[in-house]
């Protein structure tokens, strides 16, 4: 992992003043006016395991302009629902930062991690904000990003973290990186993605704490017409190095331009077009912890 900080990104963007993310070009280093800080004042934290967001919020600096990233709506209710102010939260595959901008508004000391180093200074871009809340109670947290492989987060201490929240690509579907960068998860087939996910969840079990919580946001596809569950092939493989799950939610897409594109028309000829993805959330285990192990058998 190779540290970037604020004053990486003043220098890159002294040469570069626009990146392209998956064929999308970003602009950065543009001045913008932040019109809110927070979500409408209607926002409520999720209560039931059906999650949707048709307004998927752009406050502060939150965009939709990066293909496959997530509502800032999602780290929302998980930061407010499973961390407290000062602690650190974890996103290793970061994108263009959504994890940390919330981090930053809410308190949260964070990492975020991405392979492709363009996608972090889109991130740091997001971050630079000044933002001084009327609460005298928050402290400015501390935001660490890094050009790294969520399967060696070598910089990242043993049971450090209190919170992992993530949103992986699905195997393929959209390539992150223009030119392929090594180790890039989006440009694995299915069988080598699901194997190399196992190390990311080896490396998530790792820096977790005992108790906390890890949540990873993955959909699924389909095959020559059928039904491909990614999802709950990285789901084994999380439960497999030690994981308990907490929780499956199922979160509404509204955005699905690779599926309206590539499966224009079917949905009324031959399956149902795919509008959902699972927000799984898992738990390490304390130490010493007796879990309940289940039979085979249906109950």
């Amino acid at each position: 992992m190779e540290l970037v900080t604020y004053e990486d990104y003043l220098e890159f963007i002294r040469k570069h003043r626009k990146v392209i993310i998956e064929d999308v070009e970003i602009e950065l280093g543009k001045e913008r006016e932040i019109e809110s800080y927070s979500p409408p004042s209607d926002y409520k934290l999720e209560t039931t395991t059906i999650w949707s967001f048709p307004d998927r919020g752009e406050w502060a600096t939150h965009r939709g302009d990066y293909r496959g990233n997530w509502s800032p709506f999602i780290p929302r209710n998980l930061i407010l629902r499973f961390t407290k102010p000062g602690e650190w939260v974890l996103d290793q595959m970061m994108g263009s930062g959504t994890t940390l901008v919330e981090c930053k508004l809410l308190g949260r000391n964070a990492i975020g991690v991405d392979i492709n180093r363009n996608s972090v200074m889109v991130a740091r871009d997001r971050l630079d904000f000044s933002y001084n809340p009327l609460d005298k109670r928050y402290v400015e947290p501390e935001i660490l990003t890094y050009v790294g492989d969520a399967r060696n987060l070598d910089k990242v201490r043993d049971e450090s973290i209190d919170l992992i929240a993530t949103h992986p690509p699905y195997a393929s579907i959209v390539s992150y990186t223009k030119a392929r960068v090594e180790g890039d998860l989006s440009a694995l087939n299915l069988e080598d993605y699901i194997g190399e996910m196992k190390v990311v969840a080896e490396e998530c079990f790792r820096v977790l704490k005992p108790g906390k919580y890890c949540a990873i946001l993955i959909g699924d596809t389909r095959k020559h017409g059928h039904y491909v569950p990614i999802a709950f092939k990285v789901m084994q493989k999380f439960l497999e190095v030690g994981f308990v799950l907490k929780e499956d939610i199922i979160k509404q897409q509204w955005r699905t331009k690779i599926t309206r594109e590539k499966w224009r028309g079917w949905g009324k000829q031959g399956f149902y077009l795919i509008a959902h993805e699972h927000l799984f959330i898992f738990r390490k285990p304390m130490d010493g912890e007796k879990l309940l192990k289940y039979s085979s058998r249906w109950w």
